[in-house]
């Protein structure tokens, strides 16, 4: 071999290091460019209304002396307010009340798509998913019409049948029926978080139990339940949140129920109207910040709890 035939070998060998050094600097420079967009919308969706929102709450509307800034004395105000905490205590009810109903239909749902028994597993799956689809403005307007005291179906059926005339949307009915609507609406969308993580589940493990004499029942007790706390946690946490953030349902309905629904009825409901109908812009903020503050608390506690009877 000549000099110049091994000259032209070892080229490429050189030349190899710099294009690969110059690849992973390109490489290295993609991930920042992907997440830019994201960040972008992040910082001016998220972030600055909020950052905002907390400027607004330190400064107080007076007729003498204009937007006057006066510390956290909103907050202060906030938590001595009886309607905040009357509304916030309505909802951790609503909570109690609905979301454990809501995350066991859903689990049973779930349940018993993944056993492979029922017949017409998809078009079951897609009817009970169907609902989340609905807008929720919908959704809580064709239940409005259904719990109609009036013209609703059934206070229709109940005096063809001579029967009192059910109150759906009265005092002591109404958080029970907006707990419908919202379990209505949102079971077929947990019901698909949970089935999905049961499809992850390895096929070997049930083949296994069934191995071991291990029957339906057990086999959804000591393997599918246990694989379904983490899925479990998230539509928990998905719950605090939606359910302390309530505000549709009672606000569509609040025209057909005007004596129970006040505008203070939720906390979300109440700095709504401290915003755009007193014009407390300044303590609607510090009222929406204290709510804030509620939901993560709520979820911490959740998490908390969870962690710690994991690790016991």
């Amino acid at each position: 071999m000549t000099a110049t035939t091994a000259a032209s070998t070892e080229a490429p060998r050189r030349a190899g290091p710099k294009r690969h050094r110059l690849g992973g600097l390109r490489h290295g420079a993609a991930g920042p460019l992907f997440v830019a967009p994201f960040m972008v919308l992040f910082l001016l969706m998220f972030l600055t209304p909020l950052g905002y929102a907390a400027y607004l709450s330190l400064f107080q509307e007076r007729l003498i002396g204009g937007n006057t800034f006066v510390g956290l004395d909103n907050y202060v105000t906030a938590l001595k307010d009886p309607l905040l905490r009357e509304g916030v205590l309505r909802v951790a009810a609503f909570f109690v009340i609905q979301v454990p109903l809501m995350l066991l239909l859903a689990l049973g749902f779930a349940l018993a798509l993944d056993s492979g028994l029922l017949r017409l597993a998809r078009v079951i799956r897609l009817g009970i998913f169907v609902p989340y689809a609905v807008p929720s403005v919908v959704a809580t307007l064709m239940w409005g019409y259904l719990y109609g005291p009036d013209f609703g179906p059934f206070a229709q059926l109940s005096r063809k049948l001579g029967l009192p005339v059910p109150h759906f949307l009265s005092d002591g009915w109404l958080l029970g029926s907006l707990a419908n609507v919202v379990t209505w609406e949102f079971v077929g969308y947990n019901m698909i978080i949970l089935y999905a993580t049961l499809r992850t589940i390895p096929q070997e493990l049930y083949e296994a139990a069934a191995m071991d004499g291990a029957g339906a029942w057990r086999i959804a007790w000591s393997i599918k339940l246990p694989a379904l706390r983490p899925a479990l946690l998230l539509t928990l946490l998905f719950s605090v949140i939606g359910s302390f953030q309530l505000f549709n349902e009672p606000k569509l309905l609040q025209p057909i129920a005007p004596d129970v629904i006040d505008t203070s009825y939720t906390a979300n409901l109440y700095a709504y109207s401290l915003a755009f109908t007193g014009q407390q812009v300044n303590y609607s903020a510090a009222v929406s910040f204290l709510l804030g503050m509620v939901i993560v608390i709520f979820s911490y506690a959740v998490l908390f709890t969870a962690n710690r009877r994991r690790t016991s």
